[in-house]
């Protein structure tokens, strides 16, 4: 047995608890973490979840600014020493909204606004008065939201936004998509989940494909009882031409998807938890393969982190016809607690040609569901159908995203498009390039240049690493005195440092991954080093029970 220095957590622990999501174990190691750092002089790094330590500021400015025109707008209509206030009003209001910028040119965010404001009425002819009380009325949220998809002034600009980072500003098709404003990404796979099922597109027992590793709901919901799909697994597991891992899926993986009976495909594009891109030339292969062999093929595509790859290309430009896209705005604009989210759905798409090819019976049964919204429920399009399955159909006239949160989303958005030096973008970049580089300079080991990493994560593969470096000896040796997540619970126990069991994103057993996102630089050098020093002790154990030559480095938590 290993002369390792041995955890509270036995080894029989450590296997019932991987068996459980990497979010749900991370309590055990953050509660390990904590207690250690309680014990000693450590801090805890906590680098398994991707919550950004950054923000936008100036579209947050812009909204805080927007709200105090708005309350000087309900003050002019009524203004009662109890506090209430009347309602905005659209006569004159635009020109209103352009006086005050004027009058307080100096406030910090009012540039932007009269940015956005401007670019509406010039690019898209919005009718200003109309516009500033969309505007008005949404910072505001004093009525229900109006189309419940979406406001109409606030898609176009978001459509334009999502069109830039999607589609690098290059879109593939002519045409509209439509977008819904949702509480999220989370909330977009749930809304997505549940339509696919309602609405006979996807079925119990259906075959459905999903790259992997991937983020762990997209490997828990399709199995639920609500669903029980049949899961194929298209595995990123590709190598470049040196032999190193580059996290593609290759042809004979993508070829999986060229079965018909392959009804779906669900991917994270940049992937989470290896936080690469797919790349063209996997892209042009699979746009192939659903062109000539599975026309009919659902893809679902998340791509939140599609930002922060330049040139980033969405399945939605390639595959515009079968591709639900859903984007969020938690990631890039460090705005997790907005929940904002949208799905986007090309107008001319396979999915409401699916529904109109339906057996006659479906189409009776789904138009009784609609009948309440529509006189002619059959003709419903599936986003709309999203929409209205969100709010279970009787409360769809109260659907829709919360107007304020619609507005912070626009900003957000026009910021970005207004943004042309791409300033933004690119400081988001250096600074997770940055980090990436730290860490794997304090794992010792070379950073391989890849232009379609995101570097919000990193994956490390510790069975890549002992084959490569000690051969396949030492990785049976540790196969057999440790559990793939041995790794996790000695950094939590040992360095008061949390990272997540790849294993759990369907990933390489042996891996564990970084969020990059959270923490500050020098941390994650120190992550490096400590991951570093915690292998070579695996390794120098190794050597001392089989006699080898023994590289003594004892364990360092700094």
């Amino acid at each position: 047995m290993s002369t390792l220095e041995k955890l509270t957590t036995t080894r029989q622990k450590e296997h019932e608890l991987e068996q459980l999501s990497p979010f749900e174990l991370k309590d055990n190691l953050i509660e390990l973490a904590s207690d250690r750092q309680k014990k000693s002089s450590l801090t805890m790094l906590n680098a398994g979840r991707g919550n950004p330590n950054w923000i936008c500021t100036m579209a947050r400015q812009a909204f805080f600014t927007l709200g105090r025109f708005g309350i000087e707008e309900c003050r002019r209509q009524m203004d009662d020493p109890s506090g209430m206030a009347g309602i905005p009003e659209i006569g004159g209001l635009g020109g209103r909204l352009r006086d005050f910028l004027e009058k307080n040119s100096d406030m910090e965010g009012a540039g932007l606004l009269r940015e956005v404001f401007e670019y509406g009425i010039k690019t898209h002819g919005f009718a200003e008065d109309d516009w500033a009380l969309e505007l008005t009325e949404g910072v505001m949220g004093d009525q229900y939201p109006v189309p419940v998809r979406m406001l109409k002034c606030c898609e176009q600009v978001v459509h334009d936004y999502i069109v830039k980072e999607m589609c690098d500003g290059k879109p593939s098709v002519g045409g509209r998509w439509d977008l819904f404003a949702t509480e999220g990404g989370t909330a977009a796979m749930c809304y997505l989940f549940d339509s696919l099922k309602q609405n006979g597109l996807l079925k119990t027992g259906d075959k459905i494909a999903i790259g992997v590793p991937i983020f762990t709901p997209y490997l828990e919901i399709p199995v639920l009882d609500t669903y029980g799909f049949n899961v194929t697994y298209i595995h990123g597991n590709g190598r470049d031409e040196n032999g190193s891992y580059n996290l593609q899926y290759t042809d004979s993986e993508l070829d999986k998807l060229g079965d018909p009976s392959v009804k779906a495909f669900f991917i994270v594009n940049p992937s989470n938890p290896t936080s690469v891109m797919i790349s063209q030339e996997s892209r042009r292969y699979l746009v192939n393969v659903v062109k000539e062999k599975n026309p009919n093929l659902m893809i679902l595509t998340d791509d939140v982190y599609g930002t922060f790859v330049p040139g980033f290309q969405s399945l939605m430009n390639d595959l515009p016809a079968n591709t639900l896209c859903v984007y969020s705005f938690s990631k890039y604009f460090g705005a997790t607690g907005w929940r904002l989210g949208v799905i986007a759905l090309y107008e001319d798409n396979i999915y409401d040609k699916m529904l109109a090819e339906l057996p006659e019976q479906e189409k009776k049964r789904q138009a009784k569901l609609y009948e309440s919204l529509t006189l002619e429920p059959q003709k419903l399009k599936f986003i709309d159908r999203l929409v209205a399955d969100s709010r279970d159909v009787a409360l769809n006239h109260t659907a829709g995203l919360s107007t304020p949160q619609q507005i912070q989303m626009m900003l957000f958005a026009g910021f970005a498009l207004l943004d042309r030096e791409n300033r933004y973008k690119q400081a988001s970049i250096e600074l997770l390039r940055h980090r990436y580089q730290l860490l794997w300079d304090g794992l010792k080991i070379k950073v391989i240049s890849d232009p379609n990493r995101a570097s919000y994560y990193s994956e490390f593969d510790i069975q890549d690493w002992a084959v490569t470096n000690y051969g396949q000896d030492f990785f049976d040796w540790l196969q057999k005195n440790f559990e793939p997540v041995d790794m996790v619970f000695r950094l939590s126990e040992r360095c008061a440092v949390v990272l997540l069991n790849g294993g759990g994103f369907a990933g390489p057993e042996w891996s564990i991954r970084v969020s990059l996102a959270n923490l500050d630089d020098e941390d994650y050098s120190r992550i490096g080093r400590i991951v570093s020093n915690t292998l070579a002790e695996y390794v120098e154990t190794w050597q001392r029970e089989t006699g080898r030559e023994v590289t003594a480095q004892g364990i360092s938590c700094s």
